[in-house]
């Protein structure tokens, strides 16, 4: 029998429901983690037993399992909200994506690739990075102050065709998807509870990319100037009609415009099959992996997809359960 546990840890107090899964004063719990969300949140609604108070800011880390195995960390934060009632108090926070949305700048980078802007950034919240793998060099990038350090990394993410997120530990994490960190196997009547999978064509078949400077045919130190002749900085990938056009003022370079028109167009191919599915708790699913369907009795669907997105819930009604948001790796 899978009875769900948790190791929860309020700042200095830890409750721990491995030994006594009976005894804990949590009565619902979710964590969900989304790529397409700004800061990652869990959610906690605690009875009111005992003089335990969490307060706002305290930090929390969270792990979650089953009684009889091992646990593991899903996510790492503090309290941002507090909302006391008559007999149970509920608890929002967030991880460390908040520190990013909190922090604006205002620096030119110069010769630096997009990498190594995403690590000086995440700094400057005091974001420790797990991972930030180069991907297009700017020879000049301007991070304005009207936006915050989160917007900036994530719209350099996007001209990269990089995921962008916040890991279990609080570590920033900026690198392309290749397969997935680990792939997870869910066998359907087995495994899935339900499967939803919208398949929509594509916004669009080809992108042209525009830089805003001759540096490809002038030489690298031209890319400060302005072009009247946009021949020699317009690139374009794949074909056919409907076509995207990707105008950015940071794509100075033909390289630049060129991965960015193939970062544009492999998301594209990404989003024309994408699904939901929920499962049996499975804590070890996470941004950054990917799942893999089995036995689907519509066989295009028995492939492996990309998590999107991840949320983990533990009601004492419903036990433990993981919807996870998936999109085609195509």
């Amino acid at each position: 029998m899978f009875t769900p546990a948790y190791k929860l840890t309020i700042g200095r107090k830890v409750i721990d429901t491995t030994s006594e899964p009976q005894a804990s004063t949590i009565v619902d719990l979710m964590v969900n983690l989304d790529l397409n969300t700004p800061s990652d949140r869990f959610i906690l609604v605690l009875g009111q037993v005992g003089r335990f108070k969490p307060n706002q800011n305290d930090d929390v880390k969270l792990e979650l399992g089953y009684a009889d195995g091992d646990l593991t960390q899903v996510i790492e934060g503090k309290i941002t909200t507090v909302e006391p009632g008559l007999t149970t108090n509920r608890i929002i926070g967030y991880s460390v994506a908040s520190e990013l949305l909190r922090t604006f700048v205002d620096e030119t980078f110069e010769g630096r690739t997009a990498g190594a802007i995403a690590r000086e950034l995440a700094g400057r919240a005091s974001v420790e990075v797990a991972i930030a793998e180069d991907g297009i060099l700017f020879p000049g990038y301007v991070i304005d102050g009207q936006r915050s350090i989160y917007h900036h990394i994530y719209d350099l993410a996007v001209l990269c065709g990089f995921d962008f997120y916040i890991n279990a530990e609080g570590e920033l994490v900026f690198k392309k998807f290749i397969n997935g960190n680990r792939i997870h196997i869910f066998e359907y009547a087995k495994h899935v509870l339900s499967l939803d999978v919208l398949k929509t064509p594509p916004r669009a078949t080809s992108v042209e990319a525009w830089g805003e400077s001759p540096g490809g045919s002038r030489g690298e130190q031209a890319w400060v100037w302005l072009t009247r002749d946009f021949s020699n900085s317009k690139v374009a990938v794949g074909s056919g009609n409907p076509k995207l056009l990707l105008e950015r003022s940071t794509l100075r370079t033909r390289d630049a415009a060129r991965m960015a028109a193939d970062a544009a167009l492999t998301a594209i191919g990404r989003r024309t099959l994408r699904g939901k599915l929920l499962a049996l708790g499975r804590a070890e699913v996470t941004l950054g992996d990917s799942i893999r369907l089995r036995d689907v009795p519509d066989s295009a669907l028995n492939e492996t997809f990309q998590v999107r997105s991840v949320t983990h819930h533990i009601t004492k009604q419903r036990g433990f359960t993981t919807a996870i948001e998936f999109q085609s790796l195509a």
